[in-house]
């Protein structure tokens, strides 16, 4: 049974032994290496703190995103604002 990639759409041979998260989307190894690449932006860029439950969440959002299983919907949270750092603490406004 031959798998579409939902990033490129292209097909993945059977024989091809994909990553273990990327093969549940199924997302070919090409389009894994780009989001292994891009997803190191979107820490930095957005300031990610890993060891943070709701920062873990945005990262796989993007993921989904970027592999095309999730729409762009909703807001995200810019964690670069020092305000929205530790989204479990009341903003002390």
């Amino acid at each position: 049974m031959s798998r579409i990639c939902t990033k490129c759409k292209n097909s993945i041979p059977d024989e091809e032994t994909l990553a273990m998260t990327a093969e549940k989307y199924p997302t070919c190894n090409k389009c894994w290496a780009e989001w292994k690449e891009y997803q190191i932006m979107v820490i930095n860029e957005m300031k990610l703190d890993l060891s943070m439950l709701d920062h873990r969440k945005l990262l796989k959002k993007h993921e989904k995103i970027f592999v095309g299983v999730m729409s762009p919907e909703g807001d995200v949270i810019d964690y670069s604002n020092e305000d929205n750092r530790k989204p479990d603490e009341p903003n002390q406004s």
